[in-house]
């Protein structure tokens, strides 16, 4: 729950990897040229339907900006491929629609390759590769999804994708003006080039989770919230003594307003009855069934909610400093130690008084911590907050990539410690006043911290700091410190710089 400044916007929306067009082609309009290219080729569509310029310019029309820069004129086919897709989509009954098709054999270098086969057959890739025992080929598909769009469908995607032992290279993610997904993941893993094998296995999966890709409710969900439904009580805000005031940021499937309630000054994050749906509902219940558990000095202070259909909002106290990301990275602080250790006490006091109460954040981030007018700062924003052993398996990828831990990357087990490492990235940015991995996509940063990427320690920060930031994002969770010892090991710091020198 946000208060006080809006959440910068994970670049995962559009695109989450660079587009594959280049500059040159994002300087003019693209898509006259590959119309052109696709009639000009004698495409039986382009060449027989009367409406295929209008159908054309209409599917453009459905895409974002951004989907015209991942386009390559040499592979005009491409639209047509997409169209098609997304037409298919419209049938309930084929959805998710996807398409598998080889894209190309890639030579690596056996020294970049963990755990390589020196006794592969050196037939099957020919002559070039016994002439060359340096290199192996690996097999690059691209496979293209299409169903109804929804909250979370990208992490759903590369879940299914992990777990047929695909690795996701490219991901590129575009959502239609009518409520539809195109997503285009290029990936390797899979050993052969022919695609039959690889479709069935993607059928087979799919099947394994019909009732994730129902539009229909399914009942596993329907008892969760069922689970924590909340009761009228004393936190039920009547709406009528809610005063909204200006909005703050908009997100997919709410606004944030800053408002009033009996004359204080108060965050209302309401949920958009048009976007309302079951996992959603589910998700703002299990967020409220949660702020009503805590209370803490370091942790957003819960006033109340509203639980009544079309009228779903969770009303926090509003926190007049903004939050860290804002106050880093667009207001351009760098801090002094001892302020950057007061920050990191605050966080870490609110986490684990959370973890005491065995509660995992799953989305710790700069954005996230908010600061009141003292510049106290406070743990924000529960949505994919959850209770430890309350059932079920933890869902992968769950966070924003460029503060995730790599367990929950890929895919496996995790308990408290990986909001520890997401703490260690925020230590980072914190020390340095840059963007984690400011260079790379959220999807290249999270593809390569899965292969052990950090970011790169400053060099002007305390040696305790550095050794501290290493210690919380350790690859083995077991690893890191829990944050009752690093608090302790800050405010004893903390202690060393304030003692007044002579």
């Amino acid at each position: 729950m946000d208060g006080g400044a809006a959440e910068p916007i994970e670049e995962v929306g559009e695109s989450s990897s660079p587009s594959r067009g280049t500059g040159a082609q994002a300087a003019y309009d693209i898509k006259n040229e590959i119309y052109e290219r696709l009639v000009a080729s004698g495409y039986e569509e382009a060449r027989s339907n009367p409406y295929f310029k209008e159908h054309f310019d209409a599917h453009f029309n459905r895409l974002p900006a951004s989907y015209k820069l991942d386009l390559d004129v040499e592979r005009a086919e491409d639209v047509l491929i997409h169209k098609k897709i997304l037409e298919e989509a419209k049938d309930p009954d084929k959805r998710p629609v996807f398409h598998v098709r080889f894209l190309k054999l890639e030579e690596q270098n056996l020294d970049m390759i963990m755990d390589s086969d020196d006794t592969e057959d050196e037939s099957e890739f020919g002559d070039a590769l016994s002439a060359r025992r340096d290199v192996t080929c690996v097999v690059v598909h691209e496979i293209i999804f299409s169903t109804i769009d929804k909250p979370k469908l990208l992490s759903e995607l590369s879940t299914l994708l992990s777990e047929i032992g695909l690795n996701i290279r490219e991901a590129h993610v575009f959502s239609t003006t009518d409520g539809y997904s195109l997503d285009v993941f290029v990936v390797d893993g899979w050993s052969e080039e022919q695609t039959d094998d690889l479709h069935k296995e993607i059928e087979t999966a799919l099947n394994r989770n019909e009732g994730s890709w129902s539009d229909s409710s399914h009942s596993s969900d329907t008892e969760r919230m069922l689970a924590v439904q909340l009761k009228a009580d004393e936190w039920e805000i009547d709406r009528r003594l809610l005063k909204m005031g200006e909005k703050i940021t908009s997100g997919s499937c709410g606004e944030l307003y800053h408002g009033s309630y009996l004359d204080q000054d108060v965050a209302i994050k309401a949920i958009r009855s048009d976007h309302l749906n079951e996992p959603l509902l589910l998700e703002f219940h299990q967020e409220v069934s949660i702020l009503k558990k805590i209370q803490h000095e370091n942790v957003v202070r819960f006033i109340g909610a509203c639980t009544k259909p079309s009228q779903f909002c969770i009303v926090t106290e509003y926190m007049h400093g903004g939050n860290l990301y804002d106050y880093l990275h667009k207001h351009h602080n760098i801090l002094e130690l001892s302020m950057l250790l007061r920050f990191a006490i605050d966080v870490c006091k609110g986490m684990d008084y959370l973890h005491q109460n065995d509660i995992i954040h799953r989305d710790l981030k700069t954005a996230n911590l908010l600061m009141d007018s003292n510049l106290v700062v406070k743990v924000a924003d529960f949505g994919v907050a959850r209770i430890l052993n309350q059932g079920g398996i933890m869902t992968a990828e769950t966070g924003t990539y460029r503060w995730m831990a790599p367990e929950v990357i890929n895919h496996q087990p995790y308990d408290q410690k990986a909001d520890v490492f997401s703490f260690a990235i925020v230590l980072w940015e914190l020390a340095t006043s840059k963007i984690p991995y400011e260079s790379m996509s959220p999807l290249q940063a999270a593809l390569g911290v899965r292969q052990g990427l950090r970011p790169v320690l400053p060099q002007k920060t305390h040696p305790t700091l550095l050794d501290l930031m290493q210690r919380c994002w350790e690859a083995n969770p077991a690893k890191r410190p829990t944050f009752s010892e690093i608090t302790v090991e800050l405010e004893e710091l903390l202690q060393q710089v304030q003692v007044p020198q002579h």
